[in-house]
């Protein structure tokens, strides 16, 4: 299985075990999550704020499996990257909130298994996403200038 564009992360065994797995994937931080037996890829750093998606918890929001970041609390779907948000109609103020979509924010990447082992190729997407801020020369220029 294990080709140019796919790196081993771990056996399945392992990563069910854990529930997660983080790692480096081609010089980007990346967590593998288990939930529900299916395995999901995301970039490491909350689209928000840079928070840590590996210590946040993974709740149902509306049928979708979604991480939690621990930092603000912002909802993440495992499967599509989609943030989620409760709304509120102004108009109708005793109906309940609502859970929308406010779109596609963190990259998920692919996940694939083999003979036991977990793999994960990266997103090919060319579409620009607010994680990948967290993997530009911006901000690995800032980082490093916090370094000093």
């Amino acid at each position: 299985m294990a080709s140019s564009d796919t790196v081993l992360i771990g056996s399945a065994s392992e990563i069910r075990s854990l529930q997660r797995k983080t790692c480096e994937v081609n010089g980007r931080k990346i967590t593998v999550f288990h939930y529900e037996g299916k395995f999901y890829a995301l970039d490491f750093h909350c689209y928000h704020s840079g928070g840590p998606l590996d210590a946040g918890d993974i709740e149902d929001i509306n049928g979708v499996a979604c991480i939690i970041c621990p930092w603000h609390k912002y909802k993440i779907s495992l499967q599509t990257g989609e943030g989620y948000y409760q709304a509120i109609d102004p108009k109708h103020l005793r109906k309940p909130p609502s859970w929308k979509s406010k779109g596609v924010k963190q990259r998920t990447h692919e996940v694939l298994a083999d003979n036991g082992n977990i793999y994960v190729k990266l997103s090919s997407c060319d579409r620009k996403l607010d994680s990948d801020y967290y993997y530009s020369d911006q901000y690995k220029e800032i980082m490093k200038n916090m370094k000093r």
